[in-house]
């Protein structure tokens, strides 16, 4: 029989989980032979947090189409579920592979339910609207767990929304969650590799939904509502689907985040509306709805900074210009004519006609 050639987008996806598992072999070679700088490696789980908090959020705003300012607070549910789960069975679960296993799913269901509930009422709206009710949520999201205080002794848990002492703790009681100073003493399981199976396994998620029947549903209502709910397609259950599979995933990343600052505070205020931002850059300058641009750029601009770092005082402003031409390079008319007129496949193409 005759082999089938890979269709385009197969093409596109194998190109996509090579690109990550070469990146993966590189790293772990200059890592052995000492090549990496203690600094970077510290960068290297973060990066790994970044890359999937760019395509969990690419599928909101790139494949649904709908602008949210709200994934921080997504990304502080899981982390904060996570760690909670992790501090409360660390004597149980002796092992920390399954410990933070399941940590994952924990932080990914919470997360997960969070955008459901918020999805319902807040995904009536659009467009501007909808940018600032999820800008919103997040920041309440933030100020509630500002404000928590969990406690545990051998009553069980404790739960106050005053301040550490109204939690009539025993003596040898232990404060897990402590409001605005967050949680500390997280076990340190994040590790390079770990991160890099969760940004594969997130790009399973998000391309094979992508290119599914459901993804399909979920483009053709970011392309036209109207003549998507004519057809008879689900409005509600194709927007809530892809937010909560969204929120589900920085979730994930924002376990894999609270479980590599041991030595920090996870506290609230990393979770605020700078993050959500910082993600957003990631999202529109990688290309809107282009998966593999948000790695790149998600990347890119989070090793700038410190590549940078020799500069001094000139470190941020050459990061801005950076940042301003590479958005002008990737959404410029002009400069996309260009780019296209002369790719190196054009120009094959066009050797190959004159032959």
């Amino acid at each position: 029989m005759k082999k089938l050639k890979p269709g385009k987008y197969t093409k596109d996806n194998i190109i996509t989980y090579g690109m990550i598992i070469l990146v993966y072999i590189i790293v772990q070679i200059l890592t052995g032979t000492g090549h990496i700088s203690s600094l970077m490696q510290g960068l290297l789980v973060p990066l790994c947090v970044y890359v999937i908090l760019a395509v969990s959020l690419n599928l909101t705003v790139g494949i649904l189409g709908e602008l949210s300012l709200g994934h921080a607070g997504f990304m502080c549910v899981g982390a904060f579920a996570g760690a909670f789960f992790s501090k409360c069975t660390q004597d149980v679960i002796t092992a920390d592979l399954p410990r933070f296993v399941l940590a994952i799913l924990l932080g990914a269901v919470s997360a997960g339910i969070i955008g459901f509930l918020i999805g319902m009422p807040v995904l009536r709206l659009r467009g501007d609207y909808l940018a600032i009710v999820t800008l919103a949520f997040g920041e309440i999201i933030k100020n509630i767990i500002n404000v928590l205080y969990i406690g545990k002794d051998s009553r069980g848990l404790h739960f106050s929304l005053k301040d550490s002492l109204s939690l009539g703790l025993e003596e040898d009681g232990v404060v897990i969650i402590n409001g605005a100073q967050g949680i500390t003493g997280t076990p340190k399981n994040s590790t390079f590799t770990i991160g890099i199976i969760l940004i594969v396994i997130t790009l399973i998620i998000v391309l094979n939904l992508i290119r599914s029947r459901d993804g399909r549903a979920i483009m053709s209502i970011r392309d036209n509502l109207i003549a998507a709910e004519s057809i008879g397609i689900n409005i509600t259950k194709y927007k809530l689907m892809a937010f909560s599979i969204s929120a589900a995933l920085a979730g994930i990343a924002g376990v894999l985040y609270s479980h590599n600052l041991n030595s920090l505070m996870a506290t609230p205020k990393n979770f605020g509306y700078n993050m959500s931002i910082m993600i957003l850059v990631f999202v529109v300058l990688g290309g809107i709805g282009n998966i593999r641009g948000s790695i790149i750029a998600a990347v890119v601009l989070t090793l700038l900074p410190e590549l940078l770092r020799g500069l001094s005082d000139y470190r941020m402003l050459i990061y801005s210009v950076i940042l301003i031409v590479m958005m002008l390079f990737n959404w410029s008319p002009k400069l996309i004519y260009l780019r296209e007129k002369y790719s190196p496949k054009r120009l094959f193409k066009k050797n190959r006609e004159v032959r």
